[in-house]
């Protein structure tokens, strides 16, 4: 494991790097918006990528990386990030396909910065459709403007509703609610299945 520090327009962020010996393409996967990169769903996300042959880069943002719990805005998110990939990129994974991810707030950066970013695939943890109890203040949108291959593993209690699945969008439901905390072995599998299934046309 090897940590990098980035600079961004928005600060310092900071990726923990878990390479394979050969990888075949690169995860990077955000944290949500008051949560670090140790959560349950992000490290079993990790894991399966790494069985599948995926160097992963677990992505801290600058706010979190000065100690802010309050999230920044959306497109200080999106900067950020965007200019975090091209340094890994660059600095670590020239050449390889990059997949995009994240759970809930970083998967909704995922998608944004999918098309931008030349993401190959997204994989969304816990997608916040909407906030609880407000339907009506729908992300779907975020998610269906993404066009390539996308994976949303969500809780079947979640909260934060539920994304609906399209021809390029398979949704896994599994137990649990917004957390993903009750079956690490369910996503560390669903993740290595799906990377292997997608990046094998690319290999």
């Amino acid at each position: 494991m090897t940590t990098t520090q980035i600079e961004t327009p928005h600060g310092i962020a900071r990726a923990e790097l878990h390479c394979c010996p050969e990888g075949r393409a690169a995860l990077l996967l955000g944290h949500g918006a008051g949560g670090g990169i140790g959560a349950p769903d992000l490290v079993a996300a990790a894991r399966g990528a790494r069985a599948a042959g995926v160097h992963v880069a677990l992505v801290e943002q600058p706010y979190r990386v000065a100690g802010r719990r309050a999230p920044a805005p959306a497109a200080q998110l999106d900067s950020a990030w965007l200019t975090i990939a091209e340094e890994l990129e660059k600095e670590f994974f020239a050449d390889l396909p990059l997949v995009f991810g994240g759970r809930s707030s970083g998967a909704r950066v995922a998608c944004r910065t999918a098309r931008e970013g030349q993401a190959v695939a997204v994989v969304c943890l816990a997608f916040p459709v909407h906030p609880p109890g407000k339907p009506d203040k729908t992300r779907q949108p975020e998610l269906d403007a993404v066009e390539v291959p996308t994976l949303v593993v969500q809780g079947e209690s979640d909260p934060f509703g539920r994304p609906t699945a399209a021809h390029h969008r398979e949704v896994v439901l599994i137990p649990g609610d917004h957390s993903l905390k009750r079956d690490a072995k369910a996503i560390s599998r669903t993740v290595e299945e799906w990377l292997d299934r997608i990046l094998r046309p690319l290999d």
